[in-house]
């Protein structure tokens, strides 16, 4: 059975106009439930930069969509409706994503299957989600600065985002990597990045978990700002 196709859409507001994309955010569920081939999807605030903050982007919002393959991604990407939203965007980027490997729920659900394909030699994508226990907030908060220390000068390091479908209480991060050895450098070198995973287990800070790694196929449109490197 072939692989599902998962994209990330990061849509940018213009200025005035906010309030439209936090609006759609409440909206726009009741229109993806019956969007065909469409199996899973998630609207998701981002974080203030390329870090994951307790500030929000009020201009930028991400969609993180399961297809049942790439022709019904590509029949909605033509639809008027999204020819609407797209009307009032200032930029409105893809990724589309190939899943390697998944570990864990997302809302009770296993999002993307439980793939076991065969590793890619390009560039890579990491998908850290979490639900925190309200009583693990402080500490889970506390330690995200230490947790992240590094990354953005980690060689290898192609795109990272913050996003959150529950504020504070339901957050994920995304990374995009030139391959499989800058992300393992970067697991074993990070001391708070250890440090801050050794305490998830120790502490219990999670109610649920989710960890994916994603082959990048593409990269579409112009709200990501992501060049990848020739395959």
């Amino acid at each position: 059975m072939p692989s599902p196709l998962v994209t990330l859409t990061v849509n940018r507001s213009p200025p005035a106009g906010a309030w439209r994309g936090w609006q759609k955010m409440g909206t726009d569920p009741l229109h993806l439930r019956r969007v065909p081939g469409l199996t899973f999807f998630r609207l998701l605030g981002t974080g203030r930069g390329d870090d994951l903050t307790l500030g929000a982007d009020f201009r930028r919002w991400a969609r993180l969509a399961v297809w049942k393959d790439e022709a019904a991604f590509r029949e909605f990407e033509t639809s008027p409706w999204r020819g609407r939203e797209r009307a009032h965007l200032a930029g409105s980027g893809t990724l589309l994503l190939r899943p390697l490997r998944s570990k864990g729920h997302w809302g009770g659900r296993e999002p993307f299957g439980s793939p076991a394909a065969e590793p890619s030699t390009g560039p890579l994508a990491v998908l850290t989600r979490a639900a925190i226990r309200p009583a693990r907030l402080r500490a889970f908060w506390s330690a995200v600065p230490a947790s992240q220390q590094g990354l953005h000068t980690h060689p290898g390091l192609l795109l990272t985002l913050g996003m959150g479908d529950v504020p504070l209480l339901s957050q994920a991060t995304f990374s995009v990597w030139e391959g499989a050895a800058s992300v393992k450098a970067y697991a074993y070198a990070g001391a708070g990045h250890r440090e801050a995973i050794a305490r998830t287990r120790q502490e219990g800070w999670y109610s649920e978990e989710l960890f994916a790694r994603f082959e990048v196929l593409a990269a579409e449109g112009d709200g990501l700002g992501l060049v990848l490197p020739p395959r």
